[in-house]
């Protein structure tokens, strides 16, 4: 049988823990402002379904991915409270885990925004047909 007060208390600690992590830590809350400013641009240039799929995607998982951290970090500062060459690479590790995430979610968006920005530069600058486009086919991203 399913404890349902244990899982709605599970549910307060998780909320509790991700508002802590954009209140307390520095990196959580720049992902925070560049999430924002994606979202506004994404509205901007009128993401497809799709789309906007894959940017909340990599959003979450950044985020995610910035939670592990914290919580990795939190961990070897509890364990090991001095300086230990030890903890220092795994907290190293763990950023470095969230800096490749974070460049390939730039690449991702670099995709998505610049085929917007990138077609409605050309369409101000020359009427007439786009001479290049990058265009998305929903049918290929369904493996």
């Amino acid at each position: 049988m399913i404890d349902f007060r244990k899982v709605i208390r599970s549910f307060g600690f998780a909320g509790q823990g991700i508002l802590d992590l954009f209140r307390f830590e520095n990196n959580a809350k720049v992902h925070l402002l560049v999430a924002g400013l994606v979202l506004a641009g994404g509205f901007w240039v009128q993401l497809t379904h799709i789309e906007w799929t894959i940017i909340l995607t990599q959003i979450g998982l950044v985020w995610a991915a910035e939670a592990f951290n914290t919580a990795i970090e939190k961990l070897c500062d509890f364990v090991s409270p001095g300086i230990h060459p030890q903890i220092k690479a795994i907290k190293d590790l763990s950023s470095g885990a969230v800096l490749i995430l974070v460049i390939a979610a730039v690449l991702v968006g670099i995709i998505i925004f610049g085929s917007h920005l990138l077609n409605d530069f050309l369409s101000m600058t020359n009427n007439s047909r786009l001479w290049f486009s990058i265009p998305f086919d929903p049918t290929l991203a369904c493996f």
